[in-house]
C-alpha cells in the first residue's frame, strides 16, 4: 500500500500537479502578474495621462508596523484625492502566509494616502498597489524590498 501511495505521489509531481492548499495560498497571484515593478521610492511615477504619484515608507521600515505613504498629484503639482488606492503586503517566498489582503489606503487631512503595513519577520517583502479612478484600474505596481 505504501508503495502505491509513493508511486501515485511521484506521478502527480512529475505531471506538475500541486496540492490544493498550495493553490489556495496564492489567491491574488493572477492580479499580481499584470503588476509592474515600481521605480525606487520618492520618484515621480506617471499615473494615467494627467497625474503622477510618489510613494515610500514614512520612516525606514523595521519589524512591526510601518506606514506606507502615497501622494498623487496632477501634472500641475496639486494634490489629488479622487483615486482609490488599494495595497497588499506579503512575502513572495511565503506567498499568503503573511498577506494582509487588499486594503484601501486612508486619506489624511493633508491629502496623503496612508496604509499600515505589518512586517512580522526579516526577509524579502513586497507591497502591491492598485490605483482606481472612476471604477477603472489605472495602474498596478509592486514595490519589492528587503527587511
Amino acid at each position: 500500500m505504501r508503495i502505491l501511495i509513493v508511486i501515485v505521489t511521484l506521478a502527480l509531481l512529475a505531471c506538475g500537479a500541486s496540492p490544493p492548499e498550495a493553490d489556495a495560498a496564492t489567491p491574488a497571484s493572477g492580479a499580481k502578474r499584470d503588476a509592474r515593478p515600481l521605480p525606487k521610492p520618492g520618484e515621480k511615477i506617471p499615473l494615467g495621462g494627467a497625474h503622477y504619484f510618489t510613494y515610500g515608507f514614512a520612516k525606514q521600515p523595521k519589524l512591526g508596523t510601518a506606514i506606507m505613504r502615497v501622494e498623487i498629484f496632477t501634472k500641475g503639482g496639486a494634490h489629488d484625492t479622487s483615486f482609490v488606492v488599494k495595497g497588499d503586503a506579503d512575502m513572495p517566498s511565503m506567498r499568503g502566509a503573511h498577506a494582509s489582503g487588499d486594503k484601501d489606503f486612508s486619506i489624511s487631512t493633508k491629502g496623503v494616502y496612508l496604509l499600515p503595513v505589518r512586517l512580522v519577520m526579516p526577509g524579502d517583502w513586497e507591497v502591491s498597489f492598485t490605483f482606481i479612478k472612476e471604477g477603472k484600474t489605472v495602474l498596478r505596481g509592486i514595490y519589492l524590498f528587503d527587511l
